[in-house]
């Protein structure tokens, strides 16, 4: 527990906002296994369901890292021509590459078809699409999900003038890319319980600096953090972010090197932490937010009452779904939560989605939590996770986000890192 002068914690919350499993741990590791058989039989059993004909992966000097992952690519090397690469719904890969950089598909089976002008690049992808009439890309239609958007719109023309009708891999690419192996939940699982005891050792340290009169900086309390990542094993690009008063009101909000803003009697303390454990586990991510002071002041403990109530309200969704077996999408979650803090007059300062997916990355290519700055209609699957991370921000004043972890193993609801019910304010005594 924190003691003295952190008097109230006012949010604190559970964990927060796969290519194939191997192959997410295979590009942490540094060890790139191509397009196993297992890869390619799940991607051809998905495609087979949805009734299309194949997936056709594009690159052009690494622009669409799906691509890479999902087919256990290194993306080192020469990589300064168009490549193309058909995984049908049966049979084998068929592969297009430019002749000076042949080898650009190694460890991907299949046929392989050269080209060196772009008369050729034509008559040769033609050949290569022959018989295909509806095929995966990874694009985005009206670029709604970004994450998915990595096919420029004159090669999604191309394609099409060869006749087959392209599909977004938007689906595809969250059942590949971000449904996890039970090994990978229970390292987010010991991620988040990590964080969890990482927030509140900083918070018990700023209190301490404060009670002895002599307060960290932002940079401080942000290195103090580290320096325990550094003895638990996480990865050291990690993102503990720590934000002092009006600094909370900034969501992306750093330290400079300087120092940044003293976190003093009477101060609001936001910490932001993200991270995974090496070599290749998965993130946990969470937010809480304390008062380094005797009593809350009254507005802010309303405000966060707000945020708490719009989490909660994320959370209820998720739980009646998933006891009827239909997960909700990501769009209904983002307007389970937006729609609390909206009625609650602060619609315009909650400037971000509710959550983002999280596997081999941060934020991961699954299901994301967002109805706002993009529309994300994808379903939430099993053995996923994801954040739940609403916010109330007053610019130049002070801001307050709770955020969470949620996994669904086995399509269960699972909160991770800490309790995820609303949190009274604990006022210790000094």
């Amino acid at each position: 527990m924190i003691t003295a002068l952190l008097c109230a914690m006012l949010a604190q919350s559970a964990p927060r906002d796969a290519a194939l499993a191997d192959a997410g741990t295979a590009e942490s590791a540094t060890i790139y296994q191509g397009l196993t058989p297992q890869r390619m039989a799940r991607i051809q059993r998905a495609l087979q369901r949805d009734k299309l004909d194949g997936w056709l992966f594009f690159d052009f000097r690494r622009s669409d890292e799906i691509a890479y992952r999902l087919l256990g690519l290194d993306p080192g090397g020469a990589r300064s021509r168009r490549w193309y690469c058909l995984v049908p719904a049966q049979g084998q890969p068929r592969k297009l590459l430019h002749a000076i950089e042949p080898r650009a598909l190694d460890g991907v089976p299949g046929s392989s078809a050269t080209y060196t002008s772009w008369r050729t690049r034509d008559r040769e992808l033609g050949t290569l699409l022959r018989g295909v009439r509806r095929v995966a890309m990874d694009y985005s239609p009206r670029n709604e999900i970004p994450t998915v958007a990595r096919v420029d719109g004159g090669t999604l023309e191309l394609v099409r003038s060869m006749g087959a009708e392209i599909v977004s891999s938007a689906d595809l690419v969250a059942e590949l890319e971000s449904m996890l192996t039970p090994e990978e939940l229970a390292s987010q699982a010991r991620a988040a319980d990590l964080l969890s005891a990482d927030l509140e050792a900083v918070a018990q340290e700023a209190a301490r600096r404060v009670r002895e009169d002599r307060p960290a900086t932002e940079r401080e309390l942000q290195e103090f953090a580290r320096a325990r990542w550094a003895q638990e094993g996480f990865e050291t690009e990690g993102w503990p972010g720590v934000a002092v008063d009006a600094h909370t009101a900034d969501p992306h909000y750093s330290p400079l090197a300087e120092g940044g803003t003293v976190a003093g009697r009477n101060s609001l303390l936001l910490l932001d932490f993200s991270a995974r454990l090496a070599p290749a586990g998965i993130y946990g991510d969470l937010t809480r937010v304390y008062f380094l002071g005797e009593s809350v002041p009254e507005e802010i403990q309303r405000i966060a009452g707000h945020v708490f109530q719009a989490r909660d309200a994320a959370l209820q969704l998720l739980r009646q779904r998933a006891e009827f077996g239909k997960l909700p999408s990501g769009a209904e979650v983002d307007a389970a939560a937006r729609n609390v803090i909206a009625k609650a007059g602060f619609g315009d300062r909650f400037l971000h989605r509710t959550g983002h997916s999280i596997d081999h990355h941060g934020h991961g290519d699954g299901v994301n939590n967002d109805d706002f700055e993009t529309r994300d209609t994808r379903r939430h699957l099993p053995d996923t996770c994801f954040s739940i991370e609403p916010g109330i921000y007053l610019a130049g004043r002070f801001g307050i986000r709770s955020e969470i972890d949620v996994c669904l193993p086995g399509g269960r609801v699972e909160l991770r890192g800490g309790p995820g019910q609303s949190v009274v304010p604990a006022l210790l005594a000094p």
